[in-house]
């Protein structure tokens, strides 16, 4: 199962700005999809054989730092 991330966009959106929509991204930031919600997103990634992992905290989203991230 390939570990994928999920993550609201704009990003770089401040703390409690307007969320447009959720991406579901590999590692590498290639983007697999564009969701109206992080369930969809969520909903999707499962579906397909991913194991999804969200930010903690929303604008905190370094794929980098493992402690960053949860899966879902």
């Amino acid at each position: 199962m390939a570990t994928v991330y999920v993550e609201a966009r704009p990003k770089g959106r401040s703390e409690g700005s307007h969320i447009d929509d959720y991406v579901v991204e590999t590692q590498g930031d290639h983007v697999l999809g564009t969701f109206t919600t992080q369930k969809a997103a969520i909903d999707w990634a499962k579906a397909n054989g991913h194991s999804p992992h969200v930010a903690r905290v929303r604008h905190l989203n370094d794929k980098k730092r493992p402690d960053h991230w949860r899966a879902v």
